[in-house]
């Protein structure tokens, strides 16, 4: 029979993260939800120097900040981002592991490692080495022209497609080296050529993958915060509230209203969440396999 204390062992191993998940992460979120449902009530002579008191608002700060022009048009940015960048992601990612996963390719190492480099490289510091590169010359001076200006949406998204293509790339690839090499075998022996093979084999095969990567995007482009923030002083064409998080650290540090910053990150987190949960449903109904159950 177990000793009884053998019972608590697994919890005092799991008792440090649980601590520091609920300090770091559960506790902030209520807070945020708190703050939310809150605002500040300035009463007395003049709003400088009037008392600040925090009363129960509702529902009334969402209200809000969904109603916020600035808010929508991020949100049609972002959107516009997505449409752009989710598609020509995840096909250049499956053409490049298409391509390395050929049989007898030179520098297959060296290919692999150069595609997959740029998302080592932090966001930072990558949007200000392209940021520098968009300019005229090498000094952030604002411009209105050029991709810092009428083409900043694809400014943008070329620094997301150089950072973000070789981690999708190396996911797909893997998925492509845990196929049976006898599925190949059999389709060369039936007269298959390559492109066949990785059009109609491949693909389909890895298509959990595709789903899982594209997901992936989609989440990630409603946080797209990085490069639009370091871009934003080398151009006079890119507003504080270029995307959605860009108005809620606005809100928050600028202006100072710290409850519509709230309730701002609690609709994206939201928004996220229903994502996250569309793609658990979307790998529950199709497996592991790339066929509907």
């Amino acid at each position: 029979m177990r000793q009884p204390g053998r019972r608590a062992v697994p919890y005092v191993f799991l008792t440090p993260a649980i601590v520091l998940f609920t300090l770091l992460v559960l506790v902030p979120i209520g807070y945020t939800v708190y703050l939310s449902l809150h605002r500040t009530k300035v009463s007395g002579i003049g709003l400088g120097s009037g008392a600040r008191t925090e009363v129960f608002a509702g529902l009334s700060t969402y209200s809000e900040a969904l109603s916020h022009p600035e808010f929508w048009r991020g949100t049609l940015r972002v959107l516009g981002y997505g449409v752009l960048l989710v598609p020509t992601m995840i096909g250049l990612a499956l053409l490049f592991a298409l391509l390395l996963d050929r049989p007898r390719v030179r520098l297959a190492r060296f290919s692999r490692l150069s595609i997959f480099l740029p998302y080592a490289v932090p966001g930072v510091v990558a949007s200000v080495l392209w940021g520098f590169l968009y300019l005229p010359a090498l000094t952030p001076l604002p411009v209105p022209d050029g991709l810092l200006g009428p083409g900043l949406l694809f400014a943008v998204l070329n620094i997301g497609l150089w950072g973000g293509v070789g981690f999708n790339m190396v996911v797909i690839l893997t998925a492509l080296r845990a196929i049976p090499a006898e599925i190949y075998e059999s389709a060369r022996l039936d007269g298959a050529s390559e492109r066949q093979i990785a059009l109609r084999i491949k693909t389909p095969l890895v298509m959990p993958a595709l789903v899982m990567t594209g997901i992936f995007t989609v989440i990630a482009t409603l946080q797209v915060y990085t490069e639009p923030t370091t871009l934003q002083p080398l151009t006079n064409a890119m507003p504080s509230t270029w995307t959605p998080l860009m108005k809620i650290y606005s809100d928050a540090f600028v202006r100072g209203d710290i409850h519509s910053a709230a309730a701002g990150s609690i609709v994206i987190a939201a928004a996220t969440l229903t994502l996250s949960l569309a793609f658990l449903r979307v790998i529950a109904k199709w497996g592991f396999t790339g066929e509907e159950r």
